[in-house]
């Protein structure tokens, strides 16, 4: 809910008041996370992207039992932040900060670049944090500073979503449905792709190799 609340609705506000550019919504972005990870990533882990959640469980680092009551969560405070967007600025106003693909171009493209940007969000996650829940200095900054960097990148094209829920929520609150299934489909391929190369490399780079 305070992803969406904040993240999203900085996507509103820079809809409405010229000063918060794209730029400023990229840092909001990077920042929210930051401090979510640093307020509960011992207690949950800070799992407010299911893309991650599942991409943790499929690299054996979180149980597969509690991928569910997570998502049920997630996707319960992506929609309320939504709602409580909607009460303060009408549906009108943005869509809620609702994702969506520019014309400039395809559905493809809008496809892989969400693939890419959670892949290489998923990548650095992997690499940051030893388990599912801490909130560590190195993780909170190399997350977030990613989160942002890539809002920066790919916002104006895509959203930059990353997560599947953060799509999801407000999409569902303002009735802007358009492309959905790529915000729902190529942030969970690209975080399995990520975790995958991931563990790829280490594996390379410190598994024991048989002797010749």
């Amino acid at each position: 809910m305070f992803l969406i609340v904040i993240g999203c609705g900085a996507v509103v506000v820079a809809g409405l008041v010229e000063p918060l550019t794209h730029e400023g919504v990229a840092i909001v972005w990077g920042l929210i996370v930051l401090v979510l990870i640093y307020a509960i990533g011992d207690i949950s882990g800070c799992h407010i992207n299911p893309s991650v959640t599942i991409g943790f469980a499929a690299a054996g680092r979180f149980p597969l039992r509690e991928v569910g009551p997570y998502a049920i969560a997630q996707l319960a405070g992506a929609i309320a932040g939504a709602a409580a967007l909607r009460a303060v600025f009408g549906v009108d106003s943005t869509n809620l900060g609702s994702t969506a693909i520019n014309p400039v171009i395809t559905v493809a493209g809008g496809f892989a670049i969400e693939f890419m940007m959670t892949l290489i969000l998923m990548f650095v996650v992997m690499g940051v944090s030893t388990g599912a829940k801490e909130k560590s200095i190195t993780a909170g900054l190399a997350v977030g500073a990613v989160i942002g960097m890539e809002a920066m990148t790919a916002g104006p094209m895509t959203g930059a979503s990353m997560n599947p829920f953060r799509s999801l929520g407000p999409a569902l609150v303002s009735g802007n449905l358009t492309n959905i299934w790529v915000y729902l489909t190529a942030t969970v391929l690209g975080s399995l792709t990520g975790m995958a190369l991931y563990k790829w490399i280490r594996c390379v780079t410190e598994c024991d190799t048989p002797e010749d």
